[in-house]
């Protein structure tokens, strides 16, 4: 099988592409389409049954403009795409922020807006496709690193997305746990801070969000990026970048003496950053009775893209809406 082709290497607010020299003719069957809506970028892709990406874009998300446009922008791109393989989808997976719902979707307040979506619908109703499978992003991804990535042969296994937000999925018999209601490694929501009465919530503390504003606070531009490029020399930014992550370290050594997992993937532009992987497996090696394999994903910024198109691809094949 051919590996996906990543789009890592493209940085995710400014409009990028990537063409693959395959023809379109080369996928079984026909192909599938791939969204993955994030709170910074939407990645779209049309790829062959394999999850080998045949065509792809990207675009900013422009959130402050509501979920609206966002959606609409990426539909747009989704139809320019199978324009240029000439090729109608056999299915499309979403990949999206929060809890899925029919009607709507949980915990996902980065877009304004974005709670009302009914995505489903929304691309059954524009590219005329009845198969449409939704998930939580984090999941997606999980799902990439489970069929294409570095949890092919790691059972039971832990992805963490450090991105926008701060979320972590599992997975276990080759399958990602969803959980009772969909939220299965909602870790953005959990307690963080000293005295009960003055908590907040870990993704306030660390995630790509709360690091912009550190840096901001910080006199820095650039956001996160400009913020980790400082905290490689000794000083305030170290110090407090440090005492960010040792908040998000704390959490994920619950998660993994829960889990005991054989491998943690991390994914996500947050994660890309070597001194926060390298100050993460430090936390995580100090207090693990069995510390697993840390390591950065294959395609840290499109797993869940390659999640969506492989959820479209097994739909598909199963004939599930």
């Amino acid at each position: 099988m051919d590996r996906p082709v990543s789009l890592s290497a493209h940085p995710a607010p400014t409009e990028q592409r990537f063409t693959d020299p395959a023809p379109a003719t080369a996928a079984p069957s026909g192909p599938v389409l791939g969204i993955d809506f994030g709170g910074t970028k939407m990645a779209v892709g049309v790829a062959d049954r394999t999850g080998r990406l045949l065509v792809a874009d990207r675009i900013p998300t422009d959130p402050e403009r509501g979920a609206q446009q966002a959606l609409d922008r990426a539909l747009d791109l989704a139809d320019r795409l199978l324009a240029e393989v000439s090729a109608a989808p056999a299915a499309v997976g979403i990949a999206s922020p929060g809890v899925i719902r029919d009607d709507g979707i949980d915990l996902a307040p980065n877009v304004p807006g974005w709670d009302r979506l009914r995505l489903a619908d929304a691309v059954r109703d524009r590219l005329g496709v009845s198969v449409v499978p939704v998930a939580n992003d984090l999941n997606a991804a999980a799902l990439a690193e489970l069929r294409l990535g570095a949890l092919r042969d790691v059972d039971p296994g832990l992805v963490v997305g450090l991105g926008t937000g701060v979320a972590a999925a599992v997975t276990v018999g080759g399958r990602v746990l969803a959980g009772h209601r969909g939220a299965a490694g909602e870790i953005a929501y959990a307690v963080t801070g000293g005295a009960w009465f003055d908590r907040s919530m870990l993704e306030q503390v660390f995630s790509g969000k709360a690091l912009d504003r550190l840096a901001a606070r910080s006199g820095l531009t650039g956001g996160a990026a400009a913020l980790c490029a400082e905290a490689a020399r000794p000083g305030p930014a170290q110090d407090a970048l440090r005492s960010r992550l040792d908040e998000l370290a704390r959490h994920l050594a619950t998660c993994c003496l829960l889990l005991d997992p054989g491998r943690v993937v991390l994914v996500g532009g947050v994660a890309r950053n070597p001194l926060v992987r390298e100050l993460l497996v430090e936390r995580l090696t100090e207090v693990l009775p069995y510390r697993p394999e840390v390591v950065l994903s294959d395609f840290p910024d499109d797993a869940a893209l390659l999640g969506a198109v492989t959820m479209a691809a097994e739909a598909a094949s199963a004939g599930v809406s």
